[in-house]
């Protein structure tokens, strides 16, 4: 698997350079999930987010979600960038680009990435609010840290 498909970054990503990357005369589709940093969550109004990586073995776990999208979706191709540090309202924290032959395997596998990304590979986001912070275990959000 190229791992340069798969980033780990600490400033703002580009997402015409995540899609370049799996452009190819051989593809009629490319998907491209832009994860942003969302105001309102459960009713609470966030003000930033903060990222944190296991940046080695994350970039690992990118890479696998990678070979998993090969296996299910042949013919396609994958580049995924998620960005760590503070991010602000508004700001993109990961972006996917899926290609392929047709628009359903695209579509499909770009949406089985961002999943898996919450599973398996090792990132945490504290969140800020008017009241409080708080550090997410996961990004499945079934396990929490104390707020400090």
């Amino acid at each position: 698997m190229n791992t340069e498909l798969f980033s780990i970054v600490d400033v703002p990503i580009i997402t015409d350079d995540v899609i370049q990357k799996v452009k190819s005369v051989n593809v009629g589709a490319i998907t491209v999930f832009i994860g942003t940093v969302r105001e309102l969550t459960n009713g609470k109004k966030t003000l930033s987010l903060e990222y944190q990586a296991y940046e080695s073995m994350a970039v690992k776990k990118l890479a696998k979600i990678g070979e998993e999208i090969i296996e299910k979706w042949p013919n396609t191709k994958v580049a995924i960038t998620h960005r760590v540090g503070k991010l602000n309202i508004s700001d993109v924290a990961v972006v996917i680009a899926v290609s392929s032959p047709h628009r359903e395997a695209a579509y499909e596998a770009n949406a089985f990435a961002i999943e898996r990304i919450k599973q398996i590979v090792p990132i945490w986001k504290k969140e800020y609010w008017e009241d409080g912070t708080k550090w997410i275990g996961d990004q499945l959000e079934k396990q929490s840290f104390e707020s400090k």
